[in-house]
């Protein structure tokens, strides 16, 4: 039986797609040759420019984000290359494993899976390899998979301070456009990404953004490549084309998405995801649960990963909740198996469609069986009521 009204889709990405988008996707297909398509490719282009904050090169692939890290590895290193990677949870365990299956050779920094990168430990890694081994640092800035940031400026300032002249790769594919990033302020020289997420698209596109090291590093590169190559994009891109076929109509829908950000601006986008983490983490400490993230300042705005008690089980839960209230939650990954439920709250979303996420979690909390103390929902209408008003002094101010 079909449930009545509107699927909650609440994963942490895909994300729900909004309509402007959808109609802006709405085309008939037109020639990726001719010269109506040449606007469109460069709307798309110059418009990823102003999201990833860069002036440099960004290339747009027909794939998913683990294509693009793939792309961020091939272009700019060498067969036997070391690469430094953190693990902050399931994601940078999957590049850790793409880098080896690649012939890289990969270090991995021991990480608990609750915080982000500890600089200390990467300092002190960079100050022991005085050969300058290591040809690149991978950090993934929100892990997916458990709600934690880790500061990627202070991952430059470390690659600065210790004068090491690695690589600084980063993936935003859960943080793009939904928590404050900055390409070329910060340094990075290779930032991943993808577009079903804080870019409110369906999955299919992917972006490398790119800086004037990466690039050099680029033409030295000894990794075989091919559809992921840089170079073979550069002289298409130039003029708004592609060197193979596009995702079309995916990309009138990425120029609509990248309208609609600047129509609410970037800081604003960034202040709602902040205001709905806040909210989210406040109904999490009512219920009596505990967040994946352990460390304040490393807590997301695009997700939030939940701990079910001992003994219980989180699919349950999720099964549960998704039969009674038509709601998808994520699931936990990997370590944190049917131990984690993840709710996301990124993308096209609104304060009102946070508190029938979080109420459909407290209902399948009370229909599971999980013990917990009622008042999250509460809890987090207070948080955003606190919000507003903090907004209207300001505004009256």
């Amino acid at each position: 039986m079909t449930a009545p009204g509107r699927h909650f889709l609440q994963i942490p990405g895909p994300t729900n797609v909004p309509d402007r988008v959808l109609r802006a996707m709405d085309m008939p297909t037109i020639d990726h040759r001719g010269p109506a398509f040449a606007d469109v490719g460069k709307r798309a282009l110059d418009g990823m420019r102003s999201i990833f904050k860069t002036d440099g090169a960004v290339v747009i692939y027909p794939g998913s984000g683990t294509g693009a890290w793939e792309a961020a590895l091939v272009n700019t290193l060498s067969p036997g290359d070391l690469v430094l990677m953190y693990e902050t949870g399931h994601f940078a365990s999957l590049w850790k494993k793409m880098a080896d299956r690649l012939g890289l050779r990969s270090e991995f920094l021991a990480g608990d899976w609750r915080s982000g990168v500890d600089t200390d430990v990467i300092e002190e890694r960079l100050r022991s390899d005085k050969n300058h081994e290591i040809k690149a640092i991978c950090v993934v800035h929100n892990e997916t998979s458990t709600g934690c940031v880790s500061a990627i400026a202070d991952v430059r300032k470390t690659l600065d301070t210790t004068g090491h002249p690695a690589l600084l790769m980063v993936d935003t594919i859960s943080s793009l456009a939904s928590i404050d990033y900055r390409h070329d302020e910060w340094g990075v020289d290779v930032t991943i990404s993808g577009s079903q997420k804080g870019l409110m698209l369906p999955p299919g596109l992917s972006f490398n953004a790119i800086s004037e090291k990466a690039l050099a590093a680029s033409k030295t590169s000894g990794m075989q490549k091919s559809y992921w190559a840089w170079d073979e994009m550069a002289g298409p891109n130039a003029a708004g084309y592609f060197p193979y076929t596009p995702a079309t109509n995916m990309l009138y829908g990425l120029v609509e998405a990248i309208a609609m950000l600047h129509d609410e601006g970037l800081d604003n986008v960034f202040a709602r995801h902040a205001r709905h983490g806040e909210a989210a983490r406040k109904a999490v400490a009512a219920w009596g649960l505990e967040t994946v993230c352990s460390k304040p300042s490393d807590y997301s705005g695009s997700l939030t990963a939940v701990f079910v008690p001992e003994g219980h089980s989180a699919d349950g839960f999720r099964k549960t909740t998704l039969d009674a209230f038509n709601m998808s939650l994520g699931n936990g990954l990997s370590k944190l198996a049917d131990r984690v439920f993840r709710i996301g709250h990124l993308g096209d979303f609104n304060d009102l469609m946070l508190m029938g996420t979080l109420s459909g979690v407290e209902m399948g909390l009370e229909l599971s069986g999980i013990p917990y103390r009622r008042g999250g929902a509460q809890a987090a209408l207070d948080s955003l009521a606190g919000c507003q008003q903090a907004r209207s002094g300001e505004a009256a101010a």
